[in-house]
């Protein structure tokens, strides 16, 4: 095994960044369920849903939280997809 030098490393960086948005629809899409369903299932009407997940407008804290219960997940992995990506992976 060769040995490297601590000056041969460069430092990880971010291979992409989600929006909120974008982490509804991953959630929704491993759950396989429609807008529809998500609409039922948070009580948010599905224009709605398409509104965020479109980053249309802001979700604020009880859009979070509904969305948060409806895919049984903690409100930090919907609200800070950037430091939560990989519990959107387990949240399927």
């Amino acid at each position: 095994m060769k040995v490297r030098k601590r000056s041969e490393f460069v430092s990880a960086k971010p291979h992409a960044k989600l929006t909120t948005g974008e982490v509804i629809r991953m959630l929704r899409d491993l759950k396989g369920w429609t807008q529809s369903e998500l609409a039922k299932r948070s009580g948010i009407s599905a224009t709605n849903l398409s509104l965020l997940e479109n980053d249309r407008v802001e979700i604020g804290k009880r859009r979070v939280e509904q969305l948060a219960r409806a895919f049984d997940v903690h409100p930090a992995i919907i609200m800070f997809p950037e430091y939560e990506a990989k519990e959107i992976q387990k949240a399927a």
